[in-house]
């Protein structure tokens, strides 16, 4: 039975997860592993990498690589995302990450990450197929946003606005000053205006770690729980509940919040901030929540046969 590897390099998260394939087309999860390495450290202002986050990166890389060839996998398939392709010096890293670990790490667009999460989504979700269906990746370097409509080509828009970009950008004292949390609504307001999107979603779908965090704190979940994030359902005053949370307590009191990881405490209110002003934009009661994000979406993709 074949075993594979997906690698997702992002702007906040290494994500990896091992899967093998059995005979009748079902898969089963060996390994899910993530670590957060914080790559985009300071590319918005910089526009280079941090030398101690792409170490840090590139240490992860190569453990998450070992486990993976020790569970016995065929291929390793590894995309990056936000923050090596605003980083001048990301060819660089890609370079060296070959040079240490020969694992080949491909740069993909923000509308190939979004088409992965809408992949894995439509694999990983029981949703109506005939629903107009928003998907939001909320990642630390962009957003992604992808429209699914019956008899419609799927419409896939990567947005600069991320948890760690819009932080280092706006937000300069703990906790943030509410002319701080002003300024960065209005500019998530801005950037999802400039959709110019008519269109009423009956579902909104939140992808990945900001999503499933928020969840996670609003269900107060000491130990994170795959089976209680994957698919519930939050409600807009959750939402609006959980960011008042983070808004209001300072960064050694955030961190003390059950279910958010260490590693999130100073960029989880601007993806919280994010999450709501789509909700509030788009005129949404409820978000789905999916911990399947792009790394299911590129084991999807190779088993359909579009890998490459």
């Amino acid at each position: 039975m074949a075993r594979l590897a997906a690698l997702d390099v992002g702007t906040n998260t290494v994500l990896m997860l091992v899967v093998e394939l059995h005979p009748n087309g079902t898969l089963h999860k060996l390994a899910d592993l993530s670590r957060i390495a914080r790559l985009g450290r300071g590319v918005d202002r910089t526009g280079r990498l941090d030398p101690d986050s792409a170490a840090m990166t590139l240490a992860t890389i190569a453990e998450f690589a070992t486990r993976a060839r020790e569970l016995g996998v065929d291929r390793i398939i590894a995309v990056a995302t936000a923050a090596l392709r605003d980083a001048a010096d990301g060819a660089s890293f890609i370079q060296q990450v070959r040079d240490a670990t020969g694992v080949e790490l491909r740069i993909i667009s923000g509308e190939a990450e979004a088409r992965l999460s809408y992949l894995a989504v439509a694999k990983g979700l029981d949703l109506q197929t005939q629903s107009r269906i928003l998907l939001i990746d909320i990642g630390g370097g962009s957003t992604e946003f992808i429209r699914s409509e019956p008899d419609r080509d799927l419409q896939a828009v990567s947005l600069q606005i991320g948890s760690v970009r819009l932080t280092e950008r706006f937000f300069h004292n703990d906790p943030p000053s509410a002319e701080e949390v002003a300024a960065l609504r209005a500019a998530v307001d801005k950037a999802i205006d400039s959709l110019n999107w008519k269109f009423r979603p009956e579902v909104l779908v939140g992808i990945a770690g900001t999503a499933t965090t928020i969840c996670a704190v609003a269900l107060r979940l000491a130990d994170y729980d795959s089976n209680l994030v994957h698919g519930h359902r939050l409600t807009r005053t959750e939402v609006g509940r959980t960011l008042n949370l983070f808004a209001t307590l300072p960064y050694a009191e955030r961190r003390k919040l059950p279910g958010l990881a260490e590693g999130r405490v100073d960029v989880i209110l601007a993806g919280a901030v994010i999450l709501d002003r789509v909700m509030e934009r788009f005129g949404l009661a409820e978000v789905v929540i999916s911990d399947q994000g792009v790394r299911w979406g590129l084991i999807w993709q190779e088993l359909e046969g579009h890998g490459g």
